[in-house]
């Protein structure tokens, strides 16, 4: 079973990975760990300049996945022009819902966090740690978006932006 699981994934793909988001495989490469021999998957984030190595066999347990399809990305726009839901409970609690969302990699769970935190110009001012959480969220959603339809992460940024401000109107 973990044969099927592990060619799923191949040098030079997309993937997104729950904490850290849209990344890409440079290599499969094996090291030894501990005195075990390890398959690990090479990963890089261009944006973080960060590399992550991820056993292959663990690869799904970690959650992570392909990138969405462009019918997710198409759930994910319509969830944007949705009506903010913003719970009545305190902030810290909220914060921590939305953490747990942004880190889950679920496209339309960050799309939530992005409708939900995004404010218009003549609405109130946000809070530093909205402000931070809002940016993780929309920043994670656009790479998505822009590694899913091939363009870049500016196209992607006016085109979610164009949802947030259509919805408003």
């Amino acid at each position: 079973m973990t044969k099927s699981k592990k060619l799923e994934f191949r040098p030079d793909d997309y993937i997104v990975y729950p904490a850290h988001g849209v990344g890409q495989i440079v290599s499969i490469e094996e090291q030894e760990v501990a005195g075990f021999k390890l398959e690990l998957f090479v990963i890089t984030f261009e944006k973080d300049k960060m590399t992550l190595r991820v056993p292959t066999n663990k690869a799904t347990d970690v959650g992570m996945r392909s990138l969405s399809s462009p019918d997710v990305i198409d759930a994910a726009m319509k969830t944007l022009k949705g009506k903010a839901k913003v719970k009545r409970a305190m902030w810290s609690r909220r914060a921590q819902e939305y953490e747990q969302k942004i880190n889950s990699g679920d496209l339309i769970s960050i799309a939530e966090v992005v409708r939900d935190l995004h404010r218009n110009d003549d609405q109130r001012e946000q809070s530093y740690s909205e402000r931070q959480l809002y940016e993780a969220a929309l920043e994670r959603l656009t790479r998505e978006v822009a590694a899913v339809s091939g363009g870049d992460e500016v196209a992607a940024a006016k085109q979610v932006d164009e949802v947030l401000t259509s919805r408003a109107a």
